[in-house]
């Protein structure tokens, strides 16, 4: 068996804690997009129908950033292209 100095062991607890922390947050932050992305669809859906592949893939891969402006479009926006700003091809 191989020693571990009293260093090596307070930086593998270091390491570990960072893990776990890194962890926790990345979870917390994975499940709020989750969160705003789902009420965002139902909102979606329910002011312009059953969602397209398009809107729903868009959905499912947006960034924080994007989840927001489309939160904030969609109070305007007259159709489900103007929300997402799509003028290009789907």
């Amino acid at each position: 068996m191989q020693y571990i100095t009293s260093v090596e062991r307070i930086g593998i607890a270091k390491g570990r804690l960072e893990g776990r922390l890194e962890g926790r947050l990345e979870g917390r932050v994975e499940g709020r997009l989750e969160g705003e992305s789902k009420l965002l669809r139902k909102q979606l859906e329910r002011r312009f129908g059953v969602l397209p592949a398009w809107a729903s893939n868009k959905l499912n891969s947006a960034t924080e950033q994007d989840l927001e402006s489309w939160a904030e479009a969609i109070l305007s926006a007259p159709t489900l292209d103007a929300v997402f700003d799509n003028d290009a091809a789907h």
